[in-house]
């Protein structure tokens, strides 16, 4: 498994729980915090919300630098030079050769 692929699987998983967390956070102070009521228990609405909030930031953070690695660490082996389609039409394609222009040597009338 090359380095790209292992890439691409930590920000594929980033992903869903960003997308989790954010499913999870209510634009207007709701989602889980409402879900624990109007009390201070299991550490209160406000704690809650902190967490989502710092939880949404750093998955967001974490995304972009797997990202940008993943960038530097593309070889670039899965290129378009060593697709089979392209190989197929080279060979069922019959080459043609190009002429050059003829060059006249003939006097313009006048």
């Amino acid at each position: 498994m090359s380095t790209f692929s292992i890439f691409l699987v930590l920000i594929t998983i980033v992903c869903f729980l960003l997308i989790i967390v954010v499913m999870v956070q209510n634009p207007k102070g709701g989602g889980l915090s409402s879900t624990l009521g109007g009390s201070t228990q299991m550490g209160g609405v406000q704690k809650t919300t902190d967490f989502l909030d710092k939880s949404t930031w750093t998955l967001a953070a974490i995304l972009i630098i797997l990202i940008l690695l993943s960038s530097l660490s593309f070889t670039g082996t899965m290129s378009d030079s060593d697709s089979k389609i392209i190989d197929e039409k080279e060979k069922t394609m019959p080459k043609t050769e190009t002429k050059s222009p003829v060059k006249t040597t003939e006097k313009p009338v006048k």
